[in-house]
């Protein structure tokens, strides 16, 4: 049997980034990834270019049951870090909106920087292994379809169940929950939302339609791209907002930062003749505009409508609240929102507080956070801390 001082299961962006801290200090590191590949969700995000950090991720874009937990990882290892090493390797990158940071390139060049420092700190990597059995008595023995090893640590780094088709599995919460690990309630998070029955009917015709609007759920609000789909709706602003919901209503403002009924009391005093599916077609897509002036079901002009008619149409643009059906589930969900309960794990080291040597790292771990490179800067983070 093969002895280590750390083994990681997970060769992600957290189990890199773990195996590297861990190897930098002089520690014999294993990494073990069912995957031919490491990296491999790196290599999908932002659209091939890697999303890799934001400079704003601070704890209040982050969810969890424990919203302080993550301060300290976060605090330790920030977006400058990771930044100094990307800016190390001469990978090339730009800032889009929000404080998205992106690759110039192809997000390959983040994990080959992973490989070579991983390489660099002497980390052994077996990929296409399958871990069969882990037992802890001295140490932890890991079994495998290609070897047995043990360690005197271990790091769970295997995520969440989002996008299954990649080979996602529920691995770390099996493993953690032997080892008397507590489990949050987990769902799909930034995923589409999906509606029913006569929404549906009025969305469907709009499939490919996208605008900006402000997307909320009691206070928390969002505004970035909306887009209707033939199962309902997705986009950043929506991605956002499934991350808060449960149940109920969201809210759409199809207009943001515009008096809708200001906005209508004007164009019917400058554009009287006019028809409201064309007025309306000046702020909002046009197949948008022409659905919205349909449910009101009048060919009157604009100066004919009553202002009781515009006001109603302005609240559904200003406040347009929908109830989803459901969403596209993990499937299609960039994250899985909950994970293993940080009261069972050290904020500052994500060791298990009465497993000596366990640790859990990344998405496993209940802490989820926003859209544009939160979760990865959480992967940096945490693993930092445990490595």
């Amino acid at each position: 049997m093969a002895g280590y001082d750390v083994i990681v299961i997970g060769a992600g962006a957290a189990g890199l980034m773990c195996a590297i801290s861990a190897g930098r200090r002089g520690r014999r590191v294993l990494i073990i990834d069912h995957a031919e590949k490491a990296g491999a969700k790196i290599l999908i995000s932002g659209g091939g270019r890697c999303n890799f950090t934001n400079i704003n991720a601070a704890p209040d874009r982050f969810l969890s049951d424990n919203p302080h937990f993550c301060r300290s990882a976060l605090g330790r290892y920030t977006p400058r870090d990771f930044i100094a090493m990307v800016e190390r390797h001469n990978i090339a990158y730009h800032e889009k909106a929000l404080g998205q940071l992106f690759c110039d390139g192809s997000a390959r060049a983040i994990v080959e920087m992973l490989l070579a420092e991983c390489a660099a700190a002497g980390v052994e990597l077996r990929l296409g292994t399958r871990v069969s059995a882990i037992e802890r008595g001295d140490r932890f023995q890991v079994a495998a379809d290609r070897g047995n090893f043990d360690a005197q640590s271990l790091v769970l780094a295997t995520g969440g169940i989002s996008i299954p088709k990649m080979g996602a599995t529920g691995f770390a919460y099996e493993t953690a929950k032997r080892f008397g690990l507590r489990l949050t309630e987990i769902r799909p998070g930034l995923v589409p939302l999906t509606f029913a029955d006569d929404l549906l009917a009025l969305m469907q015709p709009l499939a490919g339609v996208s605008l900006e609007a402000s997307v909320s759920i009691g206070k928390r609000s969002f505004r970035e791209a909306v887009l209707f789909t033939h199962r309902g709706l997705s986009g950043p602003a929506i991605l956002q907002i499934s991350s808060y919901w449960r149940h109920g209503p969201v809210t759409q403002n199809l207009m943001p930062g515009i008096d809708a009924m200001g906005f209508l009391l004007e164009r019917k005093r400058s554009r009287p003749k006019a028809e409201l599916r064309s007025v309306l077609a000046e702020a909002l897509p046009q197949r948008l505009a022409h659905a919205l002036a349909e449910t009101i079901q009048t060919e009157l002009r604009m100066a004919d409508l009553p202002d009781r008619v515009l006001r109603s149409v302005a609240e559904k643009i200003s406040c347009w609240s929908v109830t989803p059906s459901g969403t596209e589930g993990y499937a299609k969900a960039e994250v899985t929102c909950g994970g293993i309960d940080t009261r069972d794990l050290l904020s500052r080291t994500m060791a298990a507080n009465d497993v000596p040597g366990l640790y859990v790292i990344g998405e496993a771990v209940d802490v989820t956070g926003w859209l544009g490179g939160y979760n990865f800067q959480w992967a940096w983070a945490s693993g930092w801390c445990a490595g």
